[in-house]
Formats: C-alpha cells, sequence, structure tokens
C-alpha cells in the first residue's frame, strides 16, 4: 500500500495544507521542533491506533494562540492506495474524541480503520526495546502479532485479567485461608491461556529471528550478526507444543502457591516473558552501541514489516522517526536506497543525508509549513 495525498487541518502545529508523497523514500528534514514528526502522527493515526508519542486525542488539535489550550478539532484526510484500489480515509477529531469515514461510510470511532491502513513506526522512544526491561519487549512482541493476528489480542486480553483475578485472590487468602481451596480453578485457566500466549510468541519469534537477521546484515554491510531468541520465563525447552506449554505452566503455579501466597502475585508465567537480543554473540543491551543499538531496533522495526506484508499480502507504509542520528555513513546509505517495493517516511535534521537520497521526495519543514522540496 501507499500514500497518495495527506491533507492535515488544525493538528498539532501544522500550518494547514497538505503534502503528496513519493510511493518510494519520502525524506522530512528540517531543525528540531518545527513539525516533523507530527506528520508520521498523523499518518500513523490512521492505522486505527493511539498516537505512538502517547499524546491524548485532545492534545492532538492545534494549540490556540490566545488561550494556550488546544483547539476542539483537527480533521486528517488519507488517499491511500490498497487492495488493489484507491481509498479515501478522513478522521476527525472533536473535543477529545475522534470518528472516521472509510470510503464515504460515516464511522462514530477512530479504531474503525483498524486493518484499513497498515504500517510500522520507529521512534527514539522504541530504543528502550533494547536498553530497557523485558516489558519493553514483550510489548513489541505482542502488538506486532496483533496486527497479524487480531484474535490473539483477545486471548492477551482474557490472560492478563485472569491473572489479576489469580493475584487479587493470593493477597485475599492471606486473610481469608480458606479461599486457598479455589486457586486451583485459576490455576488451570491461566495455564491454559498463557500456553496459547507463549506458542503464538514462540512462533512469531522464530518467522522474526529470519527476518531480522537478513535485514541486520544489510544495514551493518556484513560486519556483524545479530541474534533474537524468545526466553520464556518457564522451562519448557526448545519446539515445545501447547500441551507441553500448559502441563509445564500448571505444575509451576501449583507447586508455586506457597510462595505466590506469601509474594502476593503470581511469579512465573508469559507475562514475565523476554526476548534475547545478541549482536555478534555478545548482549546488545549490555555491550551494544548506541549505533548497535539504534541499528538493532530498526531491525526488529523492518523485520516487523516484513512479516506484516505477508500477512496481509502488500508492504505496510513505514514509518522513521529520528533514524539516522547516530548511524555511520553506510548505515544511512541502506536505509535510503535499498528499502525497495514499500513506501517509507523518514524524518531527520541533517541536511546532508537528504543529499545521499538518490531517488524519491524530500519536504521540508519549518514552523509547521511543509514545503516540497524539488531540487
Amino acid at each position: 500500500m501507499y500514500v497518495k495525498r495527506l491533507r492535515f487541518e488544525n493538528f498539532r502545529n501544522l500550518a494547514d495544507g497538505e503534502i503528496l508523497p513519493y510511493d518510494g523514500i519520502n525524506v522530512i528534514y528540517g531543525e528540531n521542533a518545527q513539525g516533523k514528526t507530527n506528520l508520521l502522527e498523523a499518518i500513523w493515526l490512521f492505522t486505527g491506533g493511539h498516537s505512538f508519542r502517547g499524546a491524548k486525542d485532545g492534545e492532538l488539535p492545534r494549540i490556540d494562540a490566545e488561550t494556550g489550550n488546544n483547539s476542539s478539532y483537527a480533521r486528517l484526510l488519507l488517499d491511500f492506495y490498497s487492495e488493489e484500489r484507491e481509498q479515501e480515509a478522513i478522521l476527525n477529531i472533536q473535543n477529545g474524541r475522534r470518528n472516521s469515514v472509510i470510503n464515504g461510510v460515516q464511522k462514530k470511532t477512530g479504531s474503525a480503520l483498524i486493518g484499513k491502513v497498515c504500517a510500522v513506526i520507529f521512534s527514539p522512544e522504541h530504543l528502550l526495546l533494547v536498553k530497557e526491561g523485558p516489558s519493553k519487549r514483550r510489548a513489541f512482541i505482542d502488538g506486532a502479532i496483533c496486527q497479524i493476528k487480531p484474535i490473539y489480542a483477545k486471548t492477551l486480553g482474557i490472560y492478563n485479567r485472569a491473572l489479576s483475578q489469580r493475584n487479587a485472590l493470593l493477597k485475599e487468602i492471606t486473610r481469608f485461608p480458606d479461599l486457598t481451596e479455589t486457586i486451583d480453578v485459576w490455576n488451570v485457566k491461566l495455564a491454559r491461556l498463557g500456553a496459547e500466549v507463549m506458542a503464538e510468541r514462540r512462533e512469531y519469534t522464530e518467522k522474526l529471528a529470519k527476518k531480522n537477521e537478513i535485514i541486520y546484515n544489510g544495514i551493518s554491510s556484513g560486519r556483524e550478526k545479530m541474534e533474537i531468541r524468545y526466553s520464556p520465563s518457564l522451562k519448557t525447552g526448545e519446539g515445545f507444543s501447547l500441551k507441553e506449554a500448559e502441563e509445564i505452566y500448571l505444575t509451576e503455579l501449583r507447586d508455586n502457591e506457597k510462595s505466590d501466597i506469601k509474594a502476593g502475585f503470581t511469579t512465573a508465567g508469559p507475562h514475565r516473558d523476554d526476548m534475547e537480543i545478541k549482536i555478534s554473540g555478545m548482549s546488545a543491551r549490555m555491550y551494544g552501541s548506541q549505533g548497535q543499538q539504534r541499528s538493532a531496533v530498526l531491525a526488529l522495526k523492518l523485520a516487523e514489516a516484513e512479516l506484516l506484508a505477508e500477512a496481509v499480502n502488500e508492504p505496510p507504509l513505514v514509518l522513521l522517526d529520528d533514524v539516522m542520528s547516530e548511524l555511520d555513513r553506510g548505515r544511512q546509505d541502506y536505509l535510503l536506497n535499498h528499502l525497495e517495493n514499500r513506501q517509507v517516511f523518514i524524518t531527520c535534521c541533517d541536511l546532508s543525508v537528504v543529499d545521499s537520497l538518490n531517488v524519491g521526495a524530500k519536504f521540508y519543514v519549518e514552523k509547521g509549513n511543509v514545503s516540497h522540496n524539488t531540487e
């Protein structure tokens, strides 16, 4: 899929206008705090998700110069090509709520756009995938699977609710010991759901690892090797079956009942899983340079995009925010000139990066004004 036109009205600091992107690489450049990321955010919102920057919907309309408050509305329009036809989507943000129009059909919510526009986003916050603890990596895997298998979101949600209910029961048991007899009901339910979560995570990570290795090899020009591996908190071993995972988890839950009651929470399960990331055999978190860590996250995101493309039978949009800093010239060149057959939007501050682009479009942003650089 690719964007043909993006129009923005009263959105963030952007002056009302539009861009007509190239169907390949699009570089959005300018100084910091001028509005470059706002363009990527506008595109991302058409995936039906919330702002990747954590902003609430009421914060998206332009700030009123007189009052200093956000305006009550903003409007975004996207003309795009997908599913072998031209389509149009409109996103209205009014009084902190979103509604949408898809090919002329009014929808009550912005989330109705899910599945119409597919995209993968990289922003500086995603560096926490490598830099911080397992929760960020679990969230990355779960989010990626949900785009491919929406039913997984339901399974994960039910698992998390069951986990919360078991944890609440563990706290109650300290006051009401007779409740101990009911805990096995939650053990059985949690084991069944947890096994499904682990099986999906393992399958996805194995596919991701193959794509990721090839992409990182290209980014690093073959100088380094990146490896990722699903690391469940349970001792399941390689190639576990769904039944085996369920039995192992159930045994662990039962064995840990006394210690869990003492701790007041469930100490084992997929809510404690991780994904191991290594570069040239060393932990990327502990020993990777800034450039290597950024390259690793970028490779993961591009691998995610390839798996999503296979699932929906067309490449998703790739949105790369401030990805060029701390990358050497060879890695920058790979991004600008070796991402074929997909539409990419890249923001950067360095004009010399723009000069490295062989084929594509360049958009300059200054104080919210966006202009197409045709030089």
